[in-house]
């Protein structure tokens, strides 16, 4: 059996890079519209929004080089161009998106997509018995 440098059979390394590499893509969508709602929202919770969505947006871009990292250790190539992202990825483009009611259910749809990714990521990487991918849900 062929394995990476740390010990993971390369099979299951590659399913989990490609895994990841679908998380990165939906993270870096996710971090963009909500950088947008971050600069666009307006009405009564202006304020509170505002700075939801930057502390949000914050947490994404750490988020995103995390994964890309684990990627790296797995011996993969993250994705890095938004062609990628936007033929992987799940969350779609938000444009022009100023209402909050609106804004919020789409961090909300969103947050459901990356969950569901993260528990399909965390089911292979417990069967690779590899506790750094299985920690990135942390």
């Amino acid at each position: 059996m062929k394995t990476i440098k740390i010990g993971i059979e390369t099979g299951q390394a590659q399913q989990m890079v490609d895994q990841l590499n679908t998380l990165l893509a939906n993270v870096q969508l996710f971090y963009m519209n909500t950088r947008g709602l971050h600069w666009n929202i307006t009405g009564e919770k202006f304020f509170e929004l505002h700075l939801k969505f930057e502390e949000l947006y914050n947490d994404l871009n750490l988020k995103a080089d995390e994964i890309a990292e684990r990627i790296l250790t797995l011996e993969g190539t993250p994705a890095h161009n938004f062609t990628d992202y936007k033929a992987k990825a799940e969350i779609q483009e938000l444009k022009d998106v100023n209402d909050a009611t609106k804004g919020v259910q789409s961090i909300i749809d969103s947050l459901g997509v990356l969950i569901r990714l993260e528990r399909q990521l965390l089911s292979v990487a417990q069967n690779a018995n590899d506790e750094g991918t299985s920690a990135l849900d942390e």
